[in-house]
C-alpha cells in the first residue's frame, strides 16, 4: 500500500514563489514575513528555474557585511542547480531520497512547470496517516 501513496498526494500546492529578477532585499522579507525557510525561483512561464533558501540568505548577510552592501537580484543567489521530483513518484521512493540526501523540500515539477513543492515533514506526515 505505502509505494502506491504518490507525491502529488501530500505535496503543497498553494506556493510562494519568487521571479528571478526580483530584488533580493523585497525576497529575503517575503521568506522572513511568512516564515518560510525557502521558496522556489520561476521565469514568466512558471517553468523552475532556481531555488532560494536560507542558506543563501546568510550568504547574502556575509557578502553584505564584508562589503557593506546590499542589494542584486534573485538570480545572483539563488541555487540554480536544483534537482525537482515527478508528481507520481511514491512516497517510499522519495523518503529514502531524503535519508540519502541534505535536502529538506524538493521542487515537484510536471510538463516543465512548477506545480508543487513537497518537504520532509509532508513525507513524515504521509507516513503517519498510513501506520
Amino acid at each position: 500500500m505505502l509505494h502506491s501513496i504518490r507525491v502529488r498526494d501530500y505535496m503543497t500546492r498553494s506556493l510562494f514563489t519568487l521571479q528571478q529578477g526580483m530584488e533580493i532585499l523585497r525576497a529575503v522579507h517575503i521568506l522572513v514575513e511568512n516564515d518560510i525557510s525557502g521558496a522556489p525561483v520561476v521565469d514568466e512561464s512558471g517553468k523552475l528555474v532556481g531555488i532560494l533558501t536560507e542558506r543563501d540568505c546568510m550568504r547574502i548577510d556575509l557578502e553584505a557585511s564584508y562589503y557593506e552592501g546590499y542589494g542584486g537580484r534573485v538570480e545572483n543567489y539563488m541555487s540554480k542547480n536544483v534537482i525537482s521530483i515527478d508528481p507520481d513518484m511514491s512516497i517510499l521512493e522519495l523518503a529514502k531520497r531524503f535519508i540519502d540526501a541534505p535536502y529538506r523540500r524538493y521542487p515537484v515539477v510536471e510538463n516543465d512547470r512548477l506545480i508543487g513543492l513537497i518537504s520532509r515533514r509532508d513525507v513524515m506526515r504521509a507516513l503517519d496517516e498510513l501506520w
